[in-house]
């Protein structure tokens, strides 16, 4: 396999619990065609232990200390070699066995730019709750984010050529920030109406809401304006 359909990109630390159902998403999958990259941040527990004995073999395995998860994503960014980028974080999963397929077809009958999709929120049994809460647009484009991410980050699948490393100077939102630059230099988004992912309901990013939330309307004067994200932001208060 010269050059992969999708470089698959999961970062984490002290995942031991959590990792478990992020490789066997992987190791279930039906379509072959990826290179799959694990960045751990020097885990102190036995997530090392974990991906060993998960019968998946990553195509690239680091375990360092790193600045954060944005700078341990731009590790991932800068080994990647697939046409496309899925970054899964511990915890999160591929919906089902068949979802690397469905994306490799959209890539090869449509060749997107960024191939979308939802995205399912499940608890830590992994039992499914709901859709996420922001839900794709049928088309997406720069200013689809104006009204909030609603694409999931990990829902989210730019050409690599496109994408350009995350600003870590952004601790929580670096993710929207990297999402609005890839669209504003996409032409064509492709979305594939189902799920993509399970999104695990207690990310880094659900414990630092507030945080998040900050850096977001930060983040969203500077691509719209500061009047534009108050009126936005006024309105998410009634959503």
């Amino acid at each position: 396999m010269s050059t992969p359909v999708i470089s698959i990109i999961t970062v984490c630390y002290n995942a031991s619990h959590e990792i478990e159902a992020t490789l066997k998403s992987i190791k279930e999958q039906s379509f072959k065609g990826y290179e799959y990259i694990i960045i751990d941040g020097a885990s102190k527990d036995n997530t090392l232990e974990v991906i060993t004995q998960s019968g998946v073999e990553p195509t690239h395995l680091i375990s360092e200390r790193d600045k954060g998860i944005y700078d341990a994503m731009n590790k991932g960014l800068a080994l990647a070699k697939g046409e496309y980028l899925m970054f899964l974080n511990a915890g999160d999963s591929l919906y089902s066995p068949q979802t690397l397929q469905t994306i490799a077809d959209v890539a090869e009958q449509e060749n997107p730019d960024v191939i979308y999709g939802d995205t399912a929120i499940v608890d830590t049994e992994r039992n499914y709750l709901r859709p996420r809460k922001l839900r794709p647009p049928k088309t997406l484009t720069r200013n689809s984010f104006k009204n909030g991410m609603l694409v999931c980050h990990q829902a989210f699948l730019p050409k690599r050529e496109l994408a350009m490393p995350y600003d870590t100077k952004y601790r929580f939102s670096a993710d929207f920030d990297w999402c609005v630059k890839i669209l504003s230099v996409s032409e064509k988004c492709t979305q594939i109406d189902s799920f993509i992912v399970n999104y695990l309901e207690e990310g880094a990013t659900t414990r630092n809401h507030i945080k998040s939330l900050k850096e977001r309307f930060r983040i969203m004067t500077i691509y719209y304006g500061l009047f534009i994200t108050i009126f936005k932001h006024i309105c998410f208060l009634f959503r």
